[in-house]
C-alpha cells in the first residue's frame, strides 16, 4: 500500500517552500523519525522527518524545486520494497497535485515532467505539453487541449502558446480597447512571460526570486490590500536621550555593552504598550487578542529581504539585556539561523531606516499585528523653545502605521504620545 509524503508546514505562516535536498533515495527503508529531506522556507532551512516506516517508492519532486505548496505530494512511502504503481492511489489527487506543483515551480530548476500524465489521468486524453508552456497557458487562460504542438512527437512548446496570448486576452475587446490592452492588462500579478513581451525590444537579464522575497512580496501585498492602514506622525526631540545614552555607554564600556538608539526605542515602545494596554493587540479575524506582556518585533535587513525577530517580554527587560538579545537575534537573522520561535508572534514592530539617511517613511503593518513604527534619522533642526527663543534640537521623525480595525485614531494617538513622552524623558527607561 502507498502512503503519500506531503510537503510539510514547518511554521504557521508557511504556504510553500523549496525542497533543498533529499536525504533518501527511491528504494531506501526509513523508520519513523528518520530524516527525509531538507526544506527551505522563507526564514530558514529545516530538516523533515518521516512519520511512518516503509520504503521510498517514488520521489516526485526533484531537489531544488521551488514554490512547492504545503500538503502537495512530494514522494510516496510503500509498505514493502516494490515498484510504485499509480493504481495504489484511490484517485488521481496525488498525480494532479504534483502537476500543479510543477506549474508553480521554478522552470529554471531540474524537475520531472508529469504534466502529460496528469492530463491523461484526469481527462482520459493524453496531452503532451512542456512544463513551461503549460505554466504560461494556465497563467494566461489559454485552452491548450486542442493545440497541435510543434515540438518533438507533437509536444506543445512555448512557441505554440505565445501567439495565442493576444487572442486570449483581446478577443472580446473593441478596436480602441485592443490598442490599450497591453498596458491595461498588466498588473502586479501578471506572469513573467507577459511582462517580458512588453520589453522584448530591450536588453535585460533575469534575476530569480528566492523564497524569502516571494513570501515577503505575498505577505506585504496582502497586508496592504486587506488592512485599513492609517498613519500618525510625530517629531521627537531626542537630545536628552542621546545625552543619557552617552553617559550609560561610558559606564557600560568595561562590561562590553554599547546601547544603540534603537535599544531606547524598543524599550519606549514596550513601556508605552503597557501604559495604553488596549493597543497591545493583534487582529484575529472575528476577535482581538490582547496581551499582558510587550513582545516587540524589530525589522532586520538581510540579503534578499528582511526578518522581524521578536524580543519577548521587552517591557520587563533592562536596556542592556534588550541590547544583547537584539544583537544575537540580528546575527542569527543575517546568517539565516533563526528558529520559528525567534520570529513568530509579537504585537508591535519597529522598522528603523535612520541609519540609511532616511528622514521619514511609512511602513506596512506585519499581520496579524496591529501597528508598526517607522523610524527616521535624527537630524539637527531649528526649533522654537518654550521661552519663544529659536534654538536647535536633534529631531527624529516617526510614523505609526495602525490597523483601524483594531485600534481607533484617538487610541493610536495616545500610544504614539506615550512613545514620544518616554523618548523625550528617557530616565524612565532605566527603571
Amino acid at each position: 500500500m502507498a502512503t503519500e509524503i506531503l510537503m510539510p508546514a514547518l511554521s504557521p505562516t508557511m504556504e510553500s517552500g523549496t525542497l533543498a535536498k533529499w536525504l533518501v533515495s527511491e528504494g531506501d527503508h526509513v523508520k519513523s523519525g528518520d530524516l527525509l529531506a531538507e526544506i527551505e522556507t522563507d526564514k530558514a532551512t529545516m530538516e523533515f522527518e518521516s512519520v511512518d516506516e516503509g520504503y521510498i517508492g517514488k520521489i516526485f519532486i526533484a531537489e531544488g524545486t521551488e514554490n512547492i505548496p504545503v500538503n502537495s505530494t512530494i514522494a510516496v512511502l510503500m509498505d514493502e520494497r516494490e515498484t510504485f504503481s499509480k493504481s495504489e492511489f484511490s484517485d488521481v489527487r496525488a498525480v494532479k497535485e504534483v502537476a500543479q506543483t510543477e506549474v508553480k515551480g521554478s522552470v529554471s530548476r531540474q524537475r520531472i515532467d508529469i504534466s502529460s500524465e496528469a492530463e491523461n489521468y484526469s481527462n482520459n486524453v493524453r496531452v503532451f505539453i512542456s512544463p513551461l508552456a503549460r505554466r504560461i497557458a494556465l497563467a494566461e487562460g489559454v485552452n491548450f487541449s486542442k493545440i497541435k504542438g510543434t515540438g518533438p512527437k507533437g509536444r506543445i512548446i512555448k512557441a505554440d502558446i505565445l501567439p495565442l496570448l493576444g487572442a486570449a486576452n483581446e478577443g472580446h475587446l473593441s478596436g480602441n480597447e485592443r490598442q490599450t490592452t497591453s498596458s491595461l492588462s498588466l498588473t502586479s500579478t501578471s506572469s513573467g512571460e507577459t511582462v517580458k513581451q512588453l520589453y522584448k525590444d530591450r536588453t535585460f537579464s533575469e534575476v530569480s526570486i528566492d523564497g524569502m522575497r516571494k513570501t515577503l512580496a505575498t505577505r506585504l501585498s496582502k497586508a496592504k490590500q486587506t488592512i485599513p492602514h492609517f498613519y500618525l506622525r510625530r517629531d521627537i526631540d531626542i537630545d536628552a536621550m542621546l545625552v543619557l545614552r552617552e553617559q550609560a555607554n561610558k559606564e557600560l564600556k568595561d562590561v562590553g555593552i554599547k546601547l544603540s538608539v534603537n535599544d531606547f526605542i524598543i524599550k519606549a515602545c514596550a513601556m508605552a504598550l503597557q501604559t495604553v494596554q488596549s493597543t497591545n493587540v493583534v487582529w484575529a479575524g472575528d476577535r482581538l487578542l490582547q496581551f499582558k506582556s510587550s513582545d516587540i518585533a524589530v525589522a532586520v535587513a538581510v540579503d534578499g529581504g528582511l526578518f522581524t525577530p521578536v524580543l519577548r517580554d521587552a517591557d520587563q527587560k533592562s536596556l542592556s539585556l534588550l541590547s544583547n538579545e537584539m544583537k544575537e537575534l540580528s546575527l542569527k537573522a543575517r546568517e539565516k539561523k533563526l528558529l520559528p520561535q525567534d520570529y513568530q508572534g509579537g504585537s508591535f514592530t519597529i522598522s528603523n531606516l535612520g541609519m540609511f539617511g532616511i528622514e521619514n517613511f511609512d511602513a506596512v503593518i506585519n499581520p496579524p499585528q496591529s501597528a508598526i513604527l517607522a523610524v527616521g534619522m535624527g537630524k539637527k533642526k531649528p526649533v522654537i523653545q518654550n521661552d519663544g527663543i529659536i534654538g536647535s534640537a536633534t529631531v527624529m521623525s516617526v510614523t505609526l502605521s495602525v490597523d483601524h480595525r483594531a485600534i481607533d485614531g484617538a487610541l493610536g494617538a495616545r500610544l504614539l504620545a506615550e512613545i514620544v513622552k518616554k523618548l523625550e524623558n528617557p530616565i524612565a527607561l532605566l527603571i
